[in-house]
């Protein structure tokens, strides 16, 4: 009789073990391939950063060699100025328009630099978020794993409640609501 107690027993452990690790399975496919979705939209949103980037320096520069041009006619505008010379009249009326010209044309390129400049700041607040989705999800694939080898129930409770945090992180990043948190990311940065 004893042996069939000890059969019986086994049967259960192995039943409860079976279903533990069916749903580890389930969860661990269902967060893999949330964490491919997110990769290639991560992807995305780093490629439109590095643009923005890239626009933002080009436009720096821009504005840099207009300063430059600047520079230079408000030079050849004092020494003309300082020949005090009734035919320097024309060149410094046409030094100052170009002046002018140079300021307004650098106010439009710096309103266009930084509006580079805040696009790219405003998507790298989603691509900590996709990095923390990551992050949380990739603790929970292992925890999950301690778990299909430990049959602990409260891991696989835990690790069901870390792979919802990273699920609602990455849920957040492609819909572009900002939970992003600075304390975690000074943490992680």
């Amino acid at each position: 009789m004893s042996d069939l107690v000890d059969v019986i027993q086994e049967s259960a452990e192995h039943a409860s073990e079976s279903k533990i690790n069916r749903w580890v399975a389930i969860w661990v496919a269902i967060i893999a391939t949330f964490m491919a979705f997110c990769n290639v939209k991560d992807g995305n949103l780093v490629q439109g950063m590095d643009q923005a980037q890239a626009h933002s320096i080009d436009s720096w520069s821009y504005f840099q060699a207009k300063s430059t041009k600047e520079a230079i006619i408000e030079n050849s505008l004092e020494y003309l100025k300082a020949q005090n010379n009734p035919a320097f009249a024309e060149l410094i009326k046409k030094d100052e328009e170009k002046i002018a010209k140079y300021e307004k044309e650098k106010a439009d390129i710096k309103k266009e630099a930084e509006g580079y400049l805040k696009l790219y700041n405003d998507l790298n607040v989603f691509d900590d978020q996709f990095d923390m989705t990551d992050a949380f999800l990739s603790i929970a694939i292992a925890l999950f794993g301690i778990t299909a080898l430990t049959q602990r129930k409260w891991l696989f409770y835990f690790a069901a409640s870390v792979s919802i945090m990273g699920i609602i992180l990455g849920l957040a990043a492609f819909f572009k609501y900002s939970i992003h948190s600075d304390f975690i990311s000074s943490i992680l940065g």
